[in-house]
């Protein structure tokens, strides 16, 4: 479907929506909740919840402990009545985490006593906070989300504080009778405790045109000011003249070979090219001169971040280029948008690239070489070793860094789908035709980097729908539940017929197993809905079936890729939802099993059984971000600030380090994503080891240097 509005109706509708947030408006904050009134404690309910008065060393706090149970929350209602909230344009909440887990919490707005938590009565944004952690979080009430509103997942702070994270709401509200608000969680494994200090609304009138000229010329933040901030085009070049001599003083990290392995460690016979190791019960990687190597380095190392659409959004942008700028070269053209305001199949979209002209405003119109250059020097100096995945591929073929190449599967072979497909349905294996394009997507990079020794495996597609991220069957087996639900033609349901047969010698047999009422095996080629908690029989065929499942998959695709090359590692497909069943198999065929983990770090039980599979483990992407240098969204995983930001890296490195599974770490990703979302989904999170004008995060990497430094110590034990 095409835009039927022109740019012109497109900006006037812009201009329209901006300034309907300047109507008259409160001029101060409105306190609807404060633990130091007792009055206010008292008119909190809850259902499943549990609240107890706390006092700390920073004030006082409502302690809100949230049961075992199905959706406890913590509510203030307005009762008969209702409230009028007309002129607060958000609603602010400061709440703590005083344990040592991460929690996950809800805060939703209703505008009807009965509502449910619909969209047509409620807006819902959902947060997280870290161990020990206290923030300031707020819901933006008069829009309905600011990826689909606005094309950012994050959205401007509507207050002036220092780090305030946003809680993406999913629908808006009628301010003029407000029935109630409450904090909820999902049912968790143990009770878990939040302590709530301030609750209160903020005019309208302190945001103003919320998302007008929100972005300077180099692509930040206009509202605030920070450390490193750039103001114009001579502090960029200063800023490379005095990181060029900081570079100097620190070259390299000592004890290192030429592919960044470790000469003090364990040797190895010299193969030429990388392979793995389990040494001493740790698994680890060994280069092609036989030292011991564990992989750490950043994904996306590349001169361009593929730019933010302007097309439409043109008010939010108080420098861009015209076309007789030289400047003008970091505009693009818009190819494929996956979700955002511009969703999804529209033309001829613009879209501008801030890094792109801060790189030309740096180093001059013939900026790659400077910055390639610029990003080796880095690279050694901080201690990586590893060019991850879509990364810069003049940059990985230097022959200065090891690298990842990574391949994805194309083709019209058929799909199914797992019920939790967000990037796209899984691949059917079992369709001939898939063998078919693996071979055309795989054959060319494989066959010509064959001979590479600074290449250390291939990364095969990326976060696949094996399954979804809850501990349901459903979520566990979708592939098998999508299976049941296809066509008859679907080349997975074929299979998994021909796979019960051979476990079940007449249909009767596996009616009784499976309490169902089958008349043929032919019956199964009808679309059939599996029930959403399986029987025994159920659950043991699902399993079986899913284990075959991925087995079919990465054998072809090892077959595929040795064939071509059989000198380099498969690194597997770069978890992200996934079963046992596929983990496992992975395990049995892959060289190497990859997961991308947005977790604070890799300890605890649900890494434990790695140790089992007797197989090295890659971590593909992690990543913290924070919000106090002028960023909307902290990304996937949050902390306060960017000194902490460096200190959860080093926690996750050290957790991985400690880990005997794990081989390498690889950080998502070396620049910031635009402040107003990248231009495939909105993504505009505080991610990069260096900021959209390539100015480094000092904290991140003075604590990526000094772990790396120690790295091959600590896992040795030395």
């Amino acid at each position: 479907m095409t835009n039927p509005l022109p740019a012109i109706a497109w900006t006037f509708f812009l201009t329209i929506l901006f300034s309907a947030q300047m109507q008259a408006a409160p001029e101060k904050d409105k306190v609807i909740f404060s633990a130091d009134d007792l009055g206010a404690i008292r008119q909190f309910h809850g259902r499943n919840t549990v609240f107890e008065l706390r006092k700390t060393t920073d004030g006082k706090y409502l302690g809100v402990t949230f049961q075992q149970a199905d959706w406890p929350n913590a509510q203030m209602s307005a009762g008969d009545k209702s409230w009028d909230w007309t002129g607060y344009s958000a609603i602010v909440m400061e709440v703590k985490n005083p344990s040592t887990a991460n929690i996950e919490f809800s805060l939703r707005v209703d505008d009807e006593p009965n509502s449910q938590g619909d969209l047509l009565h409620s807006c819902t944004g959902t947060g997280k906070l870290a161990g020990g952690e206290s923030a300031t979080f707020f819901m933006n009430l008069q829009k309905s989300d600011s990826l689909k509103d606005y094309g950012m997942r994050g959205s401007p702070p509507v207050v002036p504080i220092e780090g305030i994270r946003e809680l993406p709401a999913d629908s808006k509200v009628e301010l003029q009778h407000i029935a109630a608000f409450q904090i909820f969680m999902h049912k968790h494994n143990a009770p878990a405790t939040l302590l709530l200090k301030n609750i209160r609304l903020i005019p309208s009138g302190n945001d103003g045109n919320h998302f007008n000229k929100i972005v300077d010329a180099f692509g930040q933040f206009t509202r605030t000011e920070w450390p490193g901030k750039i103001h114009d085009a001579g502090a960029l070049k200063s800023q490379a003249i005095d990181e060029q001599a900081e570079l100097k003083l620190q070259p390299n990290l000592p004890d290192r070979d030429i592919f960044g392995g470790w000469t003090k460690g364990p040797h190895q016979r010299p193969g030429g090219f990388f392979s793995t190791a389990n040494i001493n019960g740790k698994q680890w990687l060994i280069d092609p001169l036989g030292n011991v190597f564990f992989s750490v380095g950043s994904c996306n190392t590349s001169h361009n971040t593929h730019g933010t659409i302007v097309t439409h959004r043109e008010a939010m942008f108080t420098g861009l280029p015209d076309a007789n700028d030289p400047l003008a070269k970091a505009f693009q053209t818009v190819k494929r948008v996956h979700s955002g305001v511009n969703n999804p199949d529209k033309t001829g979209l613009q879209a501008f690239d801030f890094y792109v002209a801060n790189l030309h405003r740096k180093y001059g119109s013939d900026y790659v070489p400077a910055w390639k250059q610029n990003a080796i020097a880095r690279f050694h100096s901080w201690g990586f070793n590893t060019i991850a995945n879509w990364s810069d591929w003049e940059l990985s073929h230097a022959k200065k860094i090891p690298f990842c190449t990574t391949l994805v599967i194309t083709g019209n072979h058929a799909r199914i789908s797992s019920g939790s497909d967000y990037w796209s349905k899984m691949h059917d294996p079992f369709d001939p035709q898939f063998a078919i394009d693996v071979d055309s997507s795989l054959k060319g990079e494989a066959a010509n980097g064959k001979a590479d020794p600074w290449c250390i495996g291939y990364f095969v597609d990326n976060e696949l729908s094996w399954a979804g991220e809850d501990e349901t069957d459903r979520s566990r087996f979708g592939l098998v539940y999508g299976t049941l639900a296809s066509e008859a033609n679907q080349p997975a349901k074929t299979a998994l017929i021909s796979h019960l047969k051979e476990s079940y010698p007449s249909i009767a047999k596996l009616n009784t197993a499976w309490n169902t009422t089958f008349e043929s095996w032919n019956s199964l080629t009808d679309k059939f809905e599996a029930p959403e908690k399986l029987n025994a029989g159920m659950r043991k065929d699902f399993a079986s079936f899913s284990t075959l499942f991925a087995r079919k998959y990465f054998s072809i695709v090892k077959n595929t890729l040795k064939k071509y090359d059989p000198n380099h590692l498969y690194l597997g497909c770069r978890f992200a939802w996934h079963s046992p069943e596929a983990v496992r198999a992975a395990a049995e065929i892959c060289d190497v099993v990859s997961f991308n983990a947005y977790k604070r770090n890799l300890s605890g039980k649900n890494w434990e059984y790695l140790k089992d599979l007797n197989k090295p483990c890659i971590i593909g992407e992690f990543h913290f971000g924070a919000l106090d240098r002028g960023m909307f969204h902290p990304g996937l995983v949050a902390a306060a600030n960017q000194k902490q930001r460096g200190e959860f890296y080093a926690e996750f490195m050290q957790s991985a380090l400690d880990h005997p599974a794990f081989v390498g770490c690889h950080w998502f990703q070396y620049v910031d994503e635009p402040l107003t979302g990248r231009s495939f989904d909105g993504e505009n999170y505080n991610i990069g080891f260096v900021s959209i004008t390539d100015t480094p995060y000092a904290e991140l990497v003075e604590s990526a240097r000094k772990v790396h430094g120690e790295m091959y110590q600590r896992r040795s034990g030395k």
